[in-house]
């Protein structure tokens, strides 16, 4: 046990837990049937593997980690057990755990999940706190201004700055609220020692999220995308002090 994690063993389920969750979450929590009507599914990106769950004092999202593609066919939701410490929940618990207290817009993690299945396969969940009121970028695309744009180039430039490598910087793992951008879903990404400005994860980053704004908009060649991805990347090219100046 850590400052920032609680280790909890339950038969074949094993648990990271929050400390300010402690004595709170429950193996059950990972399981959306056991939230009834108080889990909702996310009904934006993903693979229909996350929902909004609510109590009298949480408000959290809880995913379980499904593969994407032609493998999924095979195993949607196993994966290969090695260690403990490459379990991908505990992975994303502990990055999150950690660019929060680099003071990175993301949630908090509440608590990460996994079950051996056989001796060489597990499934996984993580549950983080749910990022109230805010909505995909996927979402308001055509609405933003280039202020909003400009403020979305920034915050990417955290992350980047601080080294963090997103798998999958797209228009839906991006939320905004009042002014505010937020990153979220961290699965197979890391913290990387090559921040440098030139560093060539950057530049792969910033086209993943091109194209996915390409696709969304269905203005690939327009003006409204080159205009809105001007603006984002002026945010992005800016000192990070000049948040807001757009």
């Amino acid at each position: 046990m850590s400052g920032s994690e609680i280790c909890l063993r339950d038969g074949v389920e094993v648990m990271l837990i929050h400390p300010a969750y402690k004595d709170r979450v429950e193996t059950r929590w990972f399981h959306p049937g056991f939230w009834g009507a108080r889990a909702r599914p996310v009904d934006s990106g993903g693979r229909g593997s996350a929902w909004f769950i609510s109590d009298d004092d949480v408000s959290a999202v809880l995913r379980e980690y499904r593969r994407g593609g032609l493998i999924a066919r095979l195993s949607e939701k196993s994966y290969v057990f090695t260690t403990e410490s490459r379990v991908r929940s505990f992975a994303e618990f502990r990055l999150l755990n950690r660019m929060v207290g680099m003071g990175l817009p993301v949630p908090r993690p509440v608590a990460a999940m996994y079950r051996k299945i056989n001796p060489l396969r597990y499934e996984a969940a993580i549950i983080v706190e749910r990022l109230e009121n805010t909505k995909p970028l996927a979402d308001l695309v055509s609405s933003l201004d280039d202020e909003d744009w400009y403020r979305v180039g920034q915050t990417v430039r955290q992350f980047h700055d601080a080294g963090i490598q997103h798998a999958d910087l797209n228009c839906f793992n991006i939320l905004l609220s009042g002014g505010e951008a937020f990153l979220i879903y961290f699965d197979r990404d890391r913290l990387v020692g090559d921040s440098a400005p030139g560093a060539g994860w950057k530049k792969t980053n910033l086209d993943r999220l091109h194209r996915s704004l390409s696709k969304v908009s269905g203005d690939a060649d327009g003006d409204s995308l080159r205009r809105s991805w001007q603006a984002f990347m002026r945010g992005y090219q800016s000192p990070l002090s000049t948040l807001g100046a757009a």
